[in-house]
């Protein structure tokens, strides 16, 4: 397997969060930078892309919105 390239890193963190990160790890037989790096592998691939992403629930009512104030917005834009 090949290796892939690193990044040493300096890191500050809540203290009692890393405390409870490096003994997850411990418990696990994993190393912190493992456990670290599970966790920002899961925040890339499943939180952040729903962080910019609007429910489409509310765009729904969005666009009703614009459609229902077509009329209004005009006047606002001349």
């Amino acid at each position: 397997m090949a290796t892939k390239a690193r990044k040493q890193i300096g890191l500050t963190m809540r203290a009692d969060l890393y405390k409870g990160l490096t003994k997850l790890a411990k418990e696990n037989g994993q190393t912190t930078t493992h456990v670290l790096e599970q966790a920002a592998e899961h925040y890339l691939e499943f939180v952040a892309p729903t962080q910019n992403t609007v429910r489409p629930e509310v765009m729904s009512h969005v666009r009703r919105s614009i459609d229902k104030n077509r009329d209004l917005l005009k006047l606002l834009a001349k």
